[in-house]
């Protein structure tokens, strides 16, 4: 009964799934649940149908489903939320939590109006990746977009799925469109052991995604022989031709590239967050050895900040400071944290990686996509699908996979069309979701895998939640924090 109250019509009357679309946004499901907040889904029902990337969809209609969430919190009144935010459904178990953060921790404190699109891998499949593109382009219009954990097909995952083609990364598609920066920051708990522990603060990392290494051409050199590298302007200019090196036997050979446009972007898109953080920037190269390349960089920063942030910076005793990656490693390492660390591509996805351990968990780390205007930010986990919880899920088994990074996606996208709106009552309700989910990890309520970095290896069962407890312990302290005065100003 409950998989057929879901399926949702939308102005057809035949009976035939062409003519209805599943709705797997929480959103639909409390509009047909009771008004009692504590009421909850049998966990059969995350096992079956709409969360097991069961998505039907119409031909008839477009793959964006405008929803309204009707369910009211008993003892609250629901924050009105003016403009709307565009929500990208996920893969696996990071589909399954994402549903119930939705339907305990937003939908019932929230009137809020979602653009949902459903990017799970076989609607990816389905639509021949367009979803993808109309998602991010919704997100242009929207400005605020959160994102579940998707699949990046490889051959095993276009084997196992029986997919059309290999997809590319959502992520790399959005990121394209929105022409912005990924920005990494850890989500800090007290009691939850540190591998460097002077980091008393966050470090947020800046990754430039574009170019460089992941955009070059390589080669093998199979024997001697000279190399060159030529460029060959528009317009019949003469060609640009340079000596690279003289082969006296094999070899390899790499040539990459990037432009200024996306470091323009790059650099407007750090400053802009660092500024709204009030947190310092750094940039950091290797402008000693690469003087033309990684000096463009450096000459680029520096004019983007003289010419539009300095003054700003200033204001808010801030600044901007380039520095080499060999002693912004060592500066990092010994910090106490609390700055804005822009890195290019290959350092970033490095360094972002080190951070996340440095710090904990990649579970503790929140991730954010923002454009270089600073005005469109699409906000998700930094982890993947988890796929291994997945797959005791779907044996019945239980799990407890750690939600803290979706619910911080959820948050982040959420304060981002606060500050937009000028809404005090929805950033309000933000800061007390956030610290509601940092409270109960402090209170000692938490999952496996923390648990495992606080007690260690072979901790029992009796020192952590599963999936479900631990957001039910999060909605608990929410409910608490609600009553308390304002914290925002």
């Amino acid at each position: 009964m409950l998989k057929q109250a879901l399926r949702v019509r939308l102005g057809a009357s035949s009976s035939s799934p062409a003519s209805s679309t599943m709705l797997s946004s929480s959103s639909s499901i409390l509009a047909l649940r009771s008004n009692n907040p504590t009421s909850r889904l049998p966990s059969r029902f995350f096992s079956n149908g709409v969360l097991n990337n069961q998505l039907v969809i119409s031909p008839r209609f477009p793959r964006a489903i405008s929803l309204r969430c009707f369910a009211s919190s008993s003892g609250f009144d629901k924050v009105q939320v003016l403009n709307p935010i565009v929500e990208m459904d996920g893969d696996e178990m990071t589909r399954i939590i994402w549903s119930l953060i939705k339907d305990k921790l937003i939908f019932p404190y929230l009137n809020l109006d979602v653009k949902y699109f459903d990017l799970g891998i076989l609607n990816r499949d389905a639509t021949d990746d367009k979803v993808t593109v109309e998602s991010a382009e919704a997100a242009l219009k929207y400005n605020v977009a959160i994102k579940c954990a998707t699949i990046t097909p490889d051959e095993m995952r276009v084997k196992e799925f029986g997919l059309k083609s290999m997809w590319r990364s959502p992520n790399g598609t959005i990121r394209n469109i929105l022409n912005g920066t990924v920005f990494r920051e850890p989500i800090l708990c007290r009691n939850i052991p540190r591998i460097v522990p002077g980091w008393k603060k966050p470090i947020c990392i800046g990754r430039h995604a574009f170019g460089d290494q992941y955009r070059a051409t390589d080669t093998v050199i199979t024997g001697p022989g000279k190399l060159k590298m030529v460029f060959v302007p528009e317009g019949g200019d003469k060609p640009v031709e340079l000596d690279v090196y003289n082969f006296k036997g094999p070899g390899v050979a790499l040539a990459m590239y990037n432009v200024d446009e996306s470091i323009h972007a790059f650099a407007q898109s750090s400053m802009s967050l660092a500024f709204s953080k009030k947190w310092p920037l750094y940039l950091s190269t290797k402008n000693t050895i690469l003087k033309k390349y990684d000096g463009r960089f450096k000459d680029i920063f520096q004019e983007v900040y003289e010419q539009n942030w300095k003054d700003k910076f200033e204001e808010n005793s801030i600044w901007y400071e380039h520095r080499l990656i060999d002693d912004m490693v060592a500066y990092a390492v010994k910090s106490e944290g609390g700055y804005v660390w822009a890195c290019k591509n290959y350092d970033g996805d490095v360094q972002s990686d080190l951070l996340a351990q440095g710090f904990g968990s990649l579970g503790l780390m929140t991730s954010v996509l923002l454009s270089s205007d600073g005005k469109t930010l699409e906000a998700e986990a930094a982890h993947g699908t988890v796929t291994r919880h997945f797959r005791l899920h779907q044996k019945g088994q239980e799990t407890s996979t750690n939600s803290i990074a979706s619910i911080f996606a959820w948050t982040r996208g959420l304060e981002h069309r606060a500050k937009l709106d000028k809404n005090e009552m929805l950033l309000d309700f933000v800061q007390k979701l956030e610290a509601a989910c940092i409270e109960t990890v402090e209170a000692g309520k938490m999952t496996k895998d923390l648990a495992i970095l606080t007690h260690g290896p072979k901790v029992t069962r009796e020192f952590y939640l599963n999936t479900e407890e631990f957001i039910d312990a999060v909605a608990v302290n929410l409910d608490l924090k609600l009553q308390e005065p304002a914290l925002c100003k």
